[in-house]
């Protein structure tokens, strides 16, 4: 029997709109590509990165392109030189990983070669919002460990001193996606150190990041849209002291685990972070996840409906994927 490819729209809509410097959302459209052999069927889910021109139609455009070299067996290594990094590689990437482990009867790590994964503490996203209404989602997020707040600049002191009272054990870390001016720059890090903030993310626009060499600040700043896969890193390493791996930027699994022992070799951090996606979209992260400096796998926390089976987070930590769910 011959591969059959299959690709698709879902719409997850979300409990709440979520805010970020960039606009409002109310759901998240995900493109989940199914690969079918012999009776077993490999899934993997993406987001269609909009920042970086990607839309659902786009990314099946260029999923369907492939669908002559995935029914002529097509293997995760041919891939990556078949396709650019982006979400249409990450969603095959991870089908291809799913149907391997499905058909060889070996958890995903087995076939990476890893350890089994360990439960692990993901960050719970705020949303950008008044100071008091992020402080109202902290007050009733408190018991987390780790929250992560969407900053947009002017007022962002105001919002991280509200949420820190409101919650005042948990481990806070900011996302200014691009947001902040020089000036920002300048004044912000020691005022948000005095908070207790432990980790800056993507503060300037990626095209303005030469802001950052030389940054001496007192808290480490990760690259997020500077930074999307190894051929980024010889840059980044002279701007940040961290990289943010998410698949969907890395182009899948495959890639996002060599950038991240890539990174780690250069001496960098790594936080493992996700768009708005379901528990199919972030199971395979949890194998780059292992060993991560932050993690932020979130994105189903924030869906009104996940997945059957989801992954389970209790208490922001979450656990290794059911064979049932992906790899």
């Amino acid at each position: 029997m011959s591969r059959i490819l299959s690709v698709r729209v879902d719409t997850l809509h979300l409990k709440q709109p979520f805010s970020i410097s960039r606009g409002t959302r109310t759901d998240a459209r995900v493109v989940v590509a199914e690969i079918e052999d012999g009776g077993e069927k490999g899934r993997g889910e993406c987001v269609p990165y909009r920042h970086n021109g990607e839309t659902p139609a786009s990314v099946i455009e260029a999923l369907l392109r492939q669908e002559g070299a995935v029914v002529a067996g097509l293997d995760r290594s041919a891939l990556q030189d078949l396709m650019p990094p982006g979400a249409a590689r990450n969603a095959l990437d991870g089908a291809l990983w799913d149907l391997e482990a499905k058909q060889s009867g070996r958890r995903a790590w087995e076939i990476a070669g890893l350890p089994t994964p360990a439960s692990i503490v993901t960050a719970f996203t705020i949303g950008l919002d008044s100071p008091e209404r992020m402080a109202e989602s902290a007050r009733a997020a408190a018991g987390l460990p780790l929250l992560k707040l969407k900053l947009s600049g002017r007022g962002d002191l105001d919002r991280v001193d509200a949420v820190r009272a409101a919650a005042p054990e948990s481990q806070i870390i900011v996302d200014a996606n691009e947001a902040w001016s020089a000036s920002d720059l300048e004044t912000m890090p020691p005022k948000l150190a005095d908070l207790g903030v432990t980790m800056i993310e993507q503060p300037v626009p990626a095209g303005a990041d030469d802001l950052l060499v030389g940054y001496q600040g007192p808290i480490p700043i990760c690259a997020d849209e500077s930074c999307h896969d190894r051929s980024d890193l010889d840059r980044v390493a002279e701007r940040y002291a961290m990289v943010n791996v998410k698949l969907d930027k890395a182009g899948g699994l495959t890639e996002a685990l060599a950038l991240s022992a890539a990174a780690r070799d250069r001496g960098l951090g790594v936080m493992v972070g996700c768009m708005l996606g379901s528990s199919l979209a972030m199971a395979p992260a949890m194998l780059v996840a292992e060993g991560a400096d932050i993690v932020d796998l979130d994105g189903p926390l924030w869906l009104a409906d996940d997945r059957c089976p989801s992954l389970s987070i209790t208490n922001g930590r979450m656990s290794p994927p059911e064979a049932a769910l992906w790899g």
